[in-house]
């Protein structure tokens, strides 16, 4: 008896040791098994640009040429409508027009200005199914919406219009939604928003039409109140231009109860400074 217990002091795991050591050598197997299956795919499918083609060392990645097309935006931010300007005078800082107009939702986060290159990326990803690039859009987001994201309850996408939705088959705010919740650990809800009645494009619109445009386009259904009040949301669009879209759905999850509505892009149509 005493042998044995000497024996189960020194080896007090001996029982669950094989499968540990079987669990160990079955990981590294899969993780050998996944590096083998990428480097097939790299040679099948070599890693290129999402801009220009050109071969990469990685998927999902823009070259540093293109990388430098792309004008990112970096504080100092007007803390509500995410715009960039030219001083840094320390705190919560507002531009002129977030004083003079502010909008409905809280706060306003995009990656980059909606010019150059960016602008080619999210057309491809809107109108031409170029979906190559949703992971790297969500990577993107995720750092832009870093703060929004840290404080959000749920994220949900700008819905579209029930016929533009049969046109396009996607909603390309939706997959962004998905993208950003899958990297920050975030629920998505694509049924918290709906649109009541179809609206008209918003290209070449003034900011006063796009605001009637828009105005009262959005609802919270019944059944999804209880799923929006008291909480923090991120509405998740793909391109902010004069924020209206954004202040009518934000005016519905708000009337919904909703505690907080902030907004998250990857691009916005901003001065330089603003």
């Amino acid at each position: 008896m005493a042998n044995n217990g000497a024996a189960a002091e020194e080896y007090p795991d001996s029982e669950t040791q094989p499968f540990g050591f079987a669990r160990t050598r079955i990981m590294t197997s899969l993780k050998s098994l996944r590096s083998l299956r990428r480097t097939a795919l790299d040679l099948l499918l070599p890693p290129v640009c999402l801009g220009c083609q050109a071969r990469i060392i990685d998927h999902d990645a823009l070259c540093p040429s293109c990388w430098r097309q792309i004008t990112f935006i970096r504080p100092p931010l007007c803390d509500r409508l995410g715009i960039p300007l030219a001083v840094d005078t320390g705190g919560v800082m507002l531009s002129a027009a977030a004083v003079a107009d502010p909008p409905d939702y809280d706060r306003a986060r995009a990656v980059a200005r909606f010019d150059g290159l960016m602008r080619v990326l999210i057309h491809g990803f809107k109108f031409h199914d170029s979906h190559n690039v949703r992971r790297l859009f969500g990577r993107w987001l995720a750092v832009a919406g870093e703060e929004l994201l840290a404080e959000a309850d749920l994220l949900v996408p700008v819905p579209l219009a029930r016929w533009r939705l049969l046109a396009r088959r996607f909603n390309q705010a939706q997959i962004l939604a998905a993208e950003v919740g899958r990297r920050a650990g975030k629920p998505v809800n694509p049924f918290a928003l709906v649109r009541r009645r179809s609206t008209a494009h918003q290209v070449g619109l003034t900011r006063a039409q796009r605001l009637k445009n828009v105005t009262g386009a959005f609802r919270v259904p019944a059944n999804e109140l209880s799923n929006v009040s008291g909480k923090a949301i991120v509405l998740v669009d793909d391109v902010i231009t004069s924020g209206a879209t954004a202040s009518a759905a934000a005016i519905a999850l708000k009337r919904a109860g909703a505690r907080r509505v902030d907004v998250l892009a990857l691009a916005i149509v901003s001065e330089p400074y603003s």
